[in-house]
């Protein structure tokens, strides 16, 4: 199951960071709060399902955001290196939490 929940919140973080963005003002801090907890949430679930392999998780995730900002500017978007921080932030702390907590789950 985690990795079906994986794979649906992967999907939709790349059309979220794909698809073109509309014209008009943003909050400049809200975009990175946006990719801290999409990464989050990313690897939440496999972290919490595999805690000992929580950095694993960490870095898959990573290497997936990556490898969207490398895509965005081929999808009319730019690439920025706060994202990928933001990206990593997210991933690190989400599968550190999760592995916390999955550690305390039932075997």
């Amino acid at each position: 199951m985690a990795q079906i929940i994986t794979a649906f919140i992967a999907l939709v973080t790349a059309l979220l960071t794909l698809i073109p963005q509309s014209p008009g003002p943003s909050l400049p801090h809200l975009d990175k709060l946006a990719h801290f907890l999409a990464f989050a949430a990313l690897a939440a679930p496999l972290a919490w399902r595999h805690p000992r392999h929580w950095w694993a998780v960490a870095l898959g995730a990573l290497a997936y955001g990556g490898l969207i900002e490398i895509i965005q500017p081929l999808t009319g978007r730019s690439a920025e290196f706060g994202d990928l921080l933001a990206d990593a932030l997210g991933a690190f702390c989400g599968a550190f939490l999760a592995a916390r907590f999955g550690r305390w789950r039932p075997a």
